[in-house]
């Protein structure tokens, strides 16, 4: 069973297009969530990261922070 990924993105952020690609590279299926056009997923995401800063992925309850890849893929068992 595929685990429930979660993004917190902008648009513009360069480091939340390439964690974006790189879910979809895997074939990892995502919720993309905008923090720029939504107050309430933003406020959310500071409070489960503590960070103001893009990408946040929650990952089942794992917070990273972070194009962190090597953590992405630990979560995600991808080899």
């Amino acid at each position: 069973m595929a685990k429930r990924v979660k993004i917190y993105s902008t648009p513009t952020c360069p480091f939340c297009i390439r964690t974006k690609q790189f879910l979809q590279e895997n074939n990892i299926p995502f919720e993309d969530i905008d923090v720029s056009r939504n107050p309430q997923a933003a406020e959310e995401m500071v409070r489960k990261s503590g960070q103001m800063g893009v990408p946040v992925l929650d990952i089942e309850g794992e917070i990273i922070v972070g194009f962190d890849k090597e953590r992405i893929k630990q979560a995600l068992n991808i080899l």
